[in-house]
């Protein structure tokens, strides 16, 4: 017999450990499994091994609400915080409730049944098939099996080695050799400052620059916190003084942008001294926060140019030679190793094909509700995080949601909670406004939002918290208990 389970959880990263946590606490009468695509739990952090991976957001607010991060730096390398997340699902007993190796390829919703049927393959490759009530998409938003990597001509007659961040050889030794990385995101300042401990030189070739900013490693008011307060109040107050600060700062620049951005480029200056030219190198052609900043701690990523050991430099790709990169503006960076920092493929909801009474989903043809559900597709949320804050912020919260929609659905005996919008005339946008690279290539795919509430994503942590732990479930939700389905127990 195919086994049921009252959840099924696709992804044992940050997002499915959480919502593990938070069926197991909130709905403990609901059976519920995770189902992990790879053999280990971590998802980003598991991945991602390349040179000096670590957070791009404070640990304060990637961390936890129920488990507080404890370690000594608020900016967290990727061992660290793989061992983390590994620690709290067996603190909590989550980790039982993971199957590895379990790669999941579709799902159908069945209204008669009022059920999703949940198909892949098991750790022998074998078919495997599973029911359940209510899913869960936690396996975050782009493709593990490719990241984006543009064609470069020459490419093939370079005679040294082309690495992706995304999949880093456990061996590869760069120690005293020349290295370009290209790109300017969070991946490329992370890499730069720390292959140039071990390598002759490494240069950062952008094609165009991104905001930086450097940040202390170590919260000084969260360790003071700590040492005088239990560990889950210094924790609680230490995440809000965070979120709050994010939020004021965000709002800042959209609402001063010129401002912000001259704050930016003058903490630039103040690292790199006066005669650098920031202008070319460290000031975007956008404003603040159109684009994710790329945050980098203690300055690193300056201290490494300021010795030498790094460059940046800002030009356009013309060809891979067999020694190095030829530009366009005929330069030629000499290379024994050009890693391609050129970012991900986003993927919405893992690639799984996704059916509803027989009927494909085309997401691009859905609205988003309330960050995490779509309209006209049932008992389905999937986790997204915040474009300005950390992710967690809204794992957290979307996971408490789907608990008090579960709760509500079965204090009320019924088994199905479908959004559906009842206003065809609401104008739409784009589900994302965000100029990201990763962004802009897959938003023909993605899912719109709306005009107006539900349907309008809010982007802002505490208006979040008013919505989703506060407000009603009933807005733009219609919920039903199909007759073919009422001599079942309700979900």
């Amino acid at each position: 017999m195919t086994e049921h389970l009252d959840v099924i959880v696709v992804g044992a990263g940050i997002s499915g450990i959480g919502m593990g946590y938070h069926l197991q606490t909130r709905c403990p009468d609901r059976s519920y499994a995770i189902l992990e695509g790879r053999a280990a739990m971590g998802g980003t952090w598991d991945l991602f091994r390349y040179p000096g991976i670590r957070s791009d957001s404070d640990m304060h607010t990637l961390g936890f609400v129920f488990h507080p991060w404890t370690g000594a730096k608020a900016i967290a390398d990727g061992p660290s915080i793989r061992e983390y997340v590994v620690e709290t699902a067996q603190t909590y007993g989550i980790d039982r409730h993971i199957r590895f190796s379990h790669r999941v390829t579709s799902a159908t919703w069945s209204s008669e049944e009022a059920r999703w049927t949940v198909g892949g393959t098991g750790p022998d490759g074998a078919p495997v098939t599973l029911t359940c009530n209510f899913l869960c998409m936690c396996a975050g938003y782009y493709d593990y099996a490719r990241g984006h990597t543009p064609d470069f001509a020459g490419a093939a007659n370079f005679e040294g080695m082309i690495v992706h961040p995304q999949f880093w050889p456990a061996d590869l030794d760069y120690a005293g050799k020349e290295v370009v990385v290209i790109g300017s995101g969070a991946t490329a300042v992370t890499l730069v400052p720390e292959m140039a401990k071990q390598a002759a030189h490494v240069t950062m070739l952008q094609r165009s620059p991104t905001y930086v900013v450097s940040r202390p490693s170590a919260d000084r008011v969260a360790d003071w916190l700590r040492e005088r307060l239990p560990a889950k109040l210094a924790y609680g107050l230490t995440r809000w003084k965070n979120v709050l600060w994010g939020m004021f700062f965000f709002r800042l620049a959209r609402r001063r942008p010129e401002k912000v951005k001259q704050r930016i480029l003058g903490m630039v200056r103040e690292h790199l001294g006066p005669d650098y030219d920031v202008a070319t190198h460290f000031t975007p052609r956008y404003n603040p926060w159109d684009q994710r900043m790329c945050m980098v701690p203690d300055a690193d990523l300056f201290g490494a140019i300021n010795a030498g050991t790094a460059t940046v430099v800002t030009d356009t790709i013309d060809r891979f030679t067999a020694h190095g990169i030829r530009l366009a503006s005929g330069a030629e960076l000499p290379a024994d190793v050009i890693v391609t920092a050129t970012g991900l493929e986003l993927q919405l909801m893992s690639g799984v094909d996704f059916r509803v009474d027989g009927e494909p989903v085309d997401w691009s043809r859905r609205l988003q509700y309330k960050g995490m559900m779509f309209s006209d597709v049932p008992n389905l949320a999937s986790v997204f995080g915040y474009t300005n804050a950390s992710w967690t912020l809204k794992a957290d919260l979307t996971a408490m949601y789907v608990c008090r929609l579960l709760n509500t659905m079965r204090k009320r005996g019924l088994r199905q909670a479908t959004p559906y919008n009842a206003d065809a005339a609401m104008s739409t946008e784009p589900f994302l406004d965000f100029s990201s690279g990763y962004v802009t290539r897959a938003i023909d795919s993605l899912p719109k939002q709306g005009a107006k509430k539900p349907w309008k994503l809010n982007q802002n942590y505490a208006l979040d918290i008013l919505a989703l732990r506060l407000g009603s479930v009933d807005d733009g939700m219609r919920f039903s208990n199909p007759v073919a389905a009422r001599a079942h127990e309700p979900a």
